[in-house]
């Protein structure tokens, strides 16, 4: 190639290129002409995909700038396009709360800065819609500065549906915590069955029942609170429940803790076919199955009771037929037990009563009968009274029944007429008894008015009878019966005795001097009824007497005063030639006179037993008299028993020989020593024995027994001889022994028996006689210890 041809092809291929690259820069343009298009096109369905959405897109700048379309302005309630965050706030009616704008801020601040995202409920000031605000970071390559996409949702609607199903919720939560806080306090065993069968829930009651700890341990065990039945468990019942699609109910017996009750058992199936299990529920019938029998026990028994009655009883039902008559009414009506068992009704009652004469006479008996069969629709209980043609007087109670039955009483008046008839008789009798008395009566009632009264009460305080018939108030009367006392103002004193008995219940006494020297007695007794019975005795002859027996005892007293001083003078007094008796005859013993022959001798011994026996007799009339004073010195100390009987014994044994009276000792039983005054016991015992020796017939027997314990010393005296009657013992104040046997033993008298009984009384003992004339006589004597 040439020089010159070189730049031309050069050219040719520079042309060719630019050809190429101004075609490939053609079709490049209108491809992207095509996708521009394309583009604004999606862009366009996007804007008004974005117009027609329901949530309104918000960028939040880094500057706090937004943009968002107008209508969001619309949507906030803006009257002018907002152009900052801030702007959202600060208005009377539209936008944010400054509370709600500042929360809003802040979120948006941390997701610029952290790119955290967040959602956010809002609601738009002075409206009732509510706003759904989620935020996230913006695209950093459209927005490079941290800006922040918000997407505002009107969930108004949502968020009242949402409200409404919270607040339902809630209430359903509450519903269920209630009914489970129900069924885990209930008293009752409740639990709930798997559909498997196996124990998913057990309340506290069940617990308690199998003595569990808690209740996963029973549903972890799988406890079963009831026993197999017939080789039957409880699952299997609850399984059959389940399949038939219905509740089952049973009563069974179980063990509820430590005692064995009867329950009614219910299991229940849950939702359809029983997929959610099977409830149970045991309830305790064990107390009603008590009561059951306790009533069917307390019909039975009352049914027996009202056979016992004297009332005739029938009881019909609600369908007016006879359910029960007792005997006494089979008894007045004439019923035989066999018709009364097919249960008549109640008109076919009243038609055999009438059948057999037991019904009043009547002219229209179906009507008559009409009006009793509506006793059964009366409210109120009735009564009526019956006469019968034999002369029967009934009372008739009808009282409905709850049940709508009727229950009869019949109860026999006719001996209560006829005691009506005494009654009247008796009153008659009565009054005529009071106006016969020697008393003054009259009754006062609570309130103070006379109601009755005798004939001598009005006519001793001159009250008329037309004053009494008006039973005038007590208050009324006192001042006309004053004028009738010595004192006319101790009238009051009257009133204040019948006031107080009949407002304390007490009986007073008093007396009333009236002005015509009469004394009358009075006494208030209190009636059962609250009423005071007022009686007026004249006592005028009565204190006469009973001054004449006053000064008549003064006189007797006096007279045993004179008595008592001249027992004591007299035994002083015989004291003196007592003892010179004794001297001189002791000496002309002795032979200081001279020597004595034998007669005189037995004189000399004659003589001085007699004195000896006549000094005893005035030392027991000195003691005696001293015991009667009160002034017996007694000076107790520890004796042996035994020794101090067996000493009076043999004193007293040459006396017995003399006598011819056997002495027998019983002294076995007296051991130790006893606290008591030996010379006085052995002296009353002495004066026992000598008064059993002396007054004895010959070859008799007189038997001392003693026996002591540390609390009790016993003392018998026993003889057979002629024994002391009643009268004889209760004369004790003198001894008085009687016998037929001879002119010695005529009537001896004497004071060794009541000085004995007084000895022995002085140390706090008993002095007891047991005797019949000619059976010999016993004397029991107990003494106390300390």
């Amino acid at each position: 190639m040439t020089g010159e041809g070189l730049p031309i092809a050069l050219i040719g291929i520079l042309m060719a290129l630019w050809l190429v690259g101004a075609t490939v820069a053609v079709w490049i343009g209108l491809s992207m002409r095509r996708q521009s298009q394309k583009m604004l096109r999606q862009t366009s369905r996007l804007a008004r995909l974005l117009e027609t959405a329901p949530a309104f897109p918000v960028v939040v700048k880094g500057d706090g700038r937004i943009e968002a379309a107008d209508r969001f302005s619309r949507l906030m309630g803006l009257s002018k396009p907002a152009a900052t965050l801030t702007d959202l706030g600060g208005h009377i009616d539209g936008g944010l709360s400054s509370k709600d704008l500042a929360l809003l801020e802040e979120k948006v601040r941390e997701t610029q800065r952290t790119g955290k995202d967040f959602t956010l409920p809002l609601p738009i000031a002075g409206s009732q819609r509510r706003l759904l605000v989620v935020g996230a970071i913006a695209d950093t390559v459209i927005y490079p500065n941290g800006a922040a996409l918000l997407w505002f949702f009107d969930s108004t609607e949502s968020l009242r549906q949402l409200e409404a199903r919270t607040d339902e919720s809630e209430k359903a939560r509450a519903a269920f915590t209630a009914l489970a806080g129900l069924i885990e306090s209930a008293p009752l065993p409740m639990w709930h069955r798997s559909p498997d069968m196996s124990l998913n829930f057990v309340n506290v009651a069940y617990v308690e029942a199998v003595g569990a700890s808690d209740g996963l341990q029973v549903v972890q065990d799988g406890i079963e609170l009831l026993e197999a039945e017939n080789g039957k468990s409880a699952a299997a019942f609850a399984r059959e429940a389940m399949e038939k699609g219905e509740k089952i109910e049973r009563i069974v017996s179980a063990t509820l803790g430590e005692e064995r009750r009867q329950l009614r058992v219910f299991d229940v199936p849950l939702g359809e076919a029983g997929q959610a299990g099977v409830a149970g529920l045991a309830i305790d019938i064990q107390d009603l199955t008590t009561a059951r029998n306790e009533f069917r026990q307390l019909s039975d028994a009352q049914r027996h009771l009202l056979n016992m009655m004297s009332a005739g009883v029938v009881q019909f039902g609600s369908d007016y037929t006879l359910s029960f008559a007792n005997l006494p009414f089979q008894r007045v009506f004439a019923f035989r037990d066999q018709w009364l068992t097919e249960k008549p009704e109640f008109a076919r009652v009243l038609d055999r009563m009438r059948e057999n004469g037991k019904l009043p006479e009547v002219r229209d008996f179906p009507a008559w009968r009409g009006e009793r069969e509506s006793w059964f629709r009366n409210p109120e209980p009735s009564e009526e009274n019956w006469l019968l043609p034999d002369g029967t007087h009934l009372r008739v109670l009808a009282q409905p029944v709850p049940d709508g039955g009727l229950l009869l009483i019949f109860e026999d008046r006719t001996e209560q007429a006829q005691l009506a008839s005494a009654r009247d008789i008796l009153l008659r009798v009565r009054t005529a008894t009071f106006d016969n008395l020697f008393e003054a009566i009259a009754v006062f009632a609570a309130d103070g008015r006379i109601s009755i009264w005798n004939r001598l009460f009005a006519e001793t305080w001159g009250l008329p009878d037309d004053l009494l018939i008006k039973h005038p108030r007590l208050d009324e009367i006192l001042p006309l019966m004053a004028k009738h006392l010595k004192k006319p103002s101790q009238i009051s004193i009257i009133g204040e005795l019948v006031r107080m008995t009949t407002a304390n219940r007490e009986q007073r006494r008093s007396k009333a001097a009236f002005a015509d020297e009469r004394i009358f007695q009075i006494a208030t007794i209190p009636l059962p009824d609250g009423n005071a019975l007022f009686t007026m005795l004249d006592m005028s002859d009565g204190l006469k007497i009973e001054q004449a027996l006053r000064d008549r005892n003064a006189a007797l007293q006096e007279a045993d005063g004179i008595k008592a001083r001249f027992l004591a003078n007299m035994s002083y007094e015989f004291r003196t030639p007592l003892t010179s008796i004794s001297g001189f005859a002791d000496l002309l013993k002795a032979g200081v006179a001279g020597p004595l022959n034998t007669q005189a001798t037995e004189y000399v011994e004659a003589i001085l037993s007699s004195a000896e026996r006549l000094s005893e007799q005035i030392n027991t009339v000195l003691d005696y008299s001293q015991s009667e004073a009160g002034a017996m010195p007694i000076a107790r100390e520890n004796v042996d028993v035994k020794k101090l009987f067996a000493d009076v014994a043999d004193a007293k044994a040459v006396f017995a020989k003399e006598r011819g009276v056997a002495l027998q000792l019983r002294l076995d039983e007296a051991k130790g020593t006893f606290f008591l005054d030996p010379k006085r016991i052995g002296q009353a015992v002495s004066q026992i024995l000598d008064n059993a020796i002396r007054y004895h017939e010959p070859d008799g027997e007189v038997l001392l027994f003693v026996r002591n314990s540390p609390d009790l010393l016993e003392i018998i005296v026993s003889d057979n001889g002629p024994g002391m009657s009643a009268e004889d013992q209760q004369m004790l104040s003198g001894d008085s022994r009687k016998s037929s046997q001879s002119a010695d033993d005529s009537i001896l008298q004497g004071l060794g028996l009541p000085l004995a009984k007084q000895l022995i009384e002085t140390h706090q003992g008993t002095f007891n006689m047991e005797s019949k004339p000619g059976e010999g006589l016993t004397i029991i004597m107990t003494i106390p210890g300390r």
